[in-house]
């Protein structure tokens, strides 16, 4: 019996393993042990969460992606402009899209469920549209070789099945290496106790600020008195009178007991919550205007430069790859590739540009690894004539310097 007969079993063994999103909500843990349901729709009531996608969706979407052609000696290569997935990824994906609008949703998709869907639509083999699917309403199947089987449930309410070849499926970080992880529901209890705190903050503004508290007397009171003094105390702290003094009487005393804003460290807890989330996306907390300290430009330009490395690295080769295996998968892609250019977020200030160029065009007596076109092209210029050239390299300093005269001689004529 080979290999793959011995992992998939025999043919009377063979079985499929269905996942749907539906039954994380009826029967996986979503709620938070602060008691908070936390969903990837609630997910996004939160500032921090909004802000941390933001941050990875713009890092992705604003950076061109290119269909390239591979140089024959492998060393580089070059824009496929004339390749059929280059307008669908840098133009027009769908109907009513941008390129720019079809990252962004991935970014939000993935980074919340795990899992980006998209319909492949073929004509004549080639892929001509990119359809995105909500991850809630496909289902996913592993067949028993292995393949993948989409059910996807339509507007109309219908369901069809997909084979593996017609869905693009994007995946986050993933544990069965089939479905990517729910990031909301692994970091459910940082975002549902961000939730918490935020609620319970929101409540003591919503009261004026003003503590509950227990209103006693000594004197027995009947179940009609107690339901007349309960919508007395309503009307004294509530609407017109929330900031107006409380006019006891008849022996009655009110002992305030909720801890204030300050006592119960709302402000130090929302703080450390933003921290815990931006740890659960990969965001450092200085991307999304959270600063503990105060930044100066040097501080600030390597945590620019830490973001793009750590947090925006990782998803544009996560999304490089998955276009080479998934969507340039034909024969005839054979030598083409997706690549992320990144440059036009790893510009710095006019000087530093200035220098870098110079000693890429040979200045220094070094060789030159740049030509004036592709420089051009960096800093997004035409090309001119004669500038797909190589600099030859220039000398440093003018002429050289006469020999010094000796026992009073003078040097020699030239």
């Amino acid at each position: 019996m080979g290999i793959w007969n011995w992992l998939i079993g025999r043919e009377a063994e063979q079985k499929s393993v269905t996942f749907d999103p539906v039954w994380l909500d009826w029967f996986g843990s979503r709620t938070s042990k602060a008691g908070v349901h936390v969903g990837w729709e609630r997910a996004l009531d939160v500032s921090t969460v909004f802000a941390c996608l933001r941050v990875i969706a713009n890092g992705v979407a604003q950076v061109p992606l290119q269909v390239m052609k591979e140089l024959p000696d492998g060393k580089g290569g070059t824009p496929a402009l004339d390749h059929p997935l280059y307008r669908v990824l840098n133009r027009r994906p769908n109907q009513w899209m941008t390129a720019f609008e079809l990252m962004e949703t991935m970014i939000f998709h993935v980074a919340l469920t795990g899992n980006a869907f998209f319909y492949k639509n073929m004509v004549r083999g080639k892929v001509k549209e990119l359809i995105p699917i909500d991850p809630g309403s496909v289902t996913i199947t592993r067949n028993s070789d292995y393949s993948l089987t989409y059910r996807i449930s339509g507007l109309d309410g219908r369901t069809m099945d997909f084979p593996q070849s017609l869905i693009w499926h994007v995946k986050g970080p993933s544990w069965d290496t089939w479905r990517g992880l729910d990031a909301v529901r692994q970091a459910r209890e940082a975002i549902g106790l961000t939730i918490a705190t935020e609620n319970t903050q929101a409540e003591m503004h919503s009261n004026g600020l003003q503590a509950s508290g227990v209103y006693s007397t000594e004197q027995k009171i009947s179940p009609d008195d107690y339901k007349k003094i309960q919508a007395w105390i309503a009307a004294q702290i509530g609407g017109s009178n929330k900031h107006k003094p409380f006019v006891i009487d008849s022996g009655f005393k009110w002992t305030p007991q909720t801890m204030t804003g300050v006592d119960s460290q709302h402000l130090e807890t929302r703080k450390f919550q933003t921290e815990q989330v931006c740890q659960s996306f990969g965001v450092f907390p200085q991307m999304i205007g959270h600063a503990g300290q105060a930044m100066t430009f040097a501080s600030a330009e390597q945590v620019f430069l830490a973001h793009v490395v750590h947090t925006l690295g990782p998803w544009w080769r996560r999304i490089e790859e998955s276009i080479d295996v998934n969507l340039l998968d034909g024969v005839e892609d054979e030598g083409f590739c997706a690549k992320f250019n990144a440059n036009g977020l790893l510009k710095g200030a006019a000087k530093d540009r200035s220098e870098f160029y110079s000693k890429a065009l040979g200045s220094g007596g070094s060789p030159a690894w740049m030509t004036p076109n592709e420089i051009r092209a960096l800093e997004d210029m035409n090309p001119i004539a004669g500038g797909d050239d190589l600099p030859k390299p220039t000398s440093v300093g003018g002429a050289p310097a006469p020999n010094k005269p000796q026992d009073g001689k003078q040097d020699p004529k030239t």
